[in-house]
């Protein structure tokens, strides 16, 4: 079993690598192709994780709760290399809609108007480049918001998982009543954090499109 905990935490540094190859174009590599090879290595440290999840079972259930919390961590950082590959995917569309965008327009022809005398083409590209950066801002911006938005869900429910975790073995070691409440304090405290950073996230989200447009 720490044999394929080993080998999937190795497949998910290498993974990150991956996503500096993608970001940085090294050597001319296909950002296609890259992406394909880092959908694969995400479905491979899915696989590796389902697997690690029969063998807690297996295991004497004293030695369950630490693999357990060692087996989300590895499911909590594949959530987030999926998120990142969505997002660099999103951009990769955009970048190329931006330059097919671009050649179509710096290859169009403009017709005389038979009112003006001069075209002001360079002013009309101008106009036209920063209403797409506008909108492509928007864009970013919004799936930024529920990518966070997504972040924060996911690691309320690790710290609701690890809370009720960490309550078991409180009861199973036999801590005070005044710890237990001490505890429960702290987690509403967090809880009021989570809805205020959702709060605020949204807030600026709605400023930055009320702004732009």
């Amino acid at each position: 079993m720490d044999t394929l905990y080993n080998q999937t935490n190795k497949l998910i540094q290498q993974t990150q690598q991956r996503f500096q190859v993608l970001e940085g174009n090294v050597l001319g590599r296909d950002p296609i192709e890259v992406e394909a090879d880092i959908a694969e290595n995400i479905k491979h440290i899915n696989s590796n994780c389902e697997k690690l999840d029969l063998y807690i079972y297996k295991l004497p259930i004293d030695q369950r709760q630490s693999v357990k919390m060692r087996s989300d961590q590895l499911k909590y950082d594949c959530k987030h290399l999926q998120a990142a590959l969505d997002a660099a995917k999103q951009r990769r569309i955009r970048r190329e809609l931006a330059a097919s965008e671009r050649e179509q327009l710096l290859n169009r022809r403009f017709a005389p108007n038979p009112d003006l005398t001069t075209i002001n083409i360079d002013y009309s590209i101008q106009q036209q480049h920063s209403l797409h950066n506008a909108h492509q801002g928007v864009d970013e911006m919004l799936y930024t918001g529920t990518t966070t938005l997504e972040s924060l869900r996911s690691q309320h429910m690790t710290l609701k998982g690890a809370h009720r975790r960490i309550i078991d073995m409180a009861n199973t070691l036999g801590l005070s009543n005044h710890t237990m409440r001490l505890i429960e304090k702290r987690v509403s405290q967090d809880k009021v954090i989570f809805v205020i950073g959702v709060v605020v996230t949204l807030f600026v989200i709605i400023l930055v499109i009320i702004y732009l447009t």
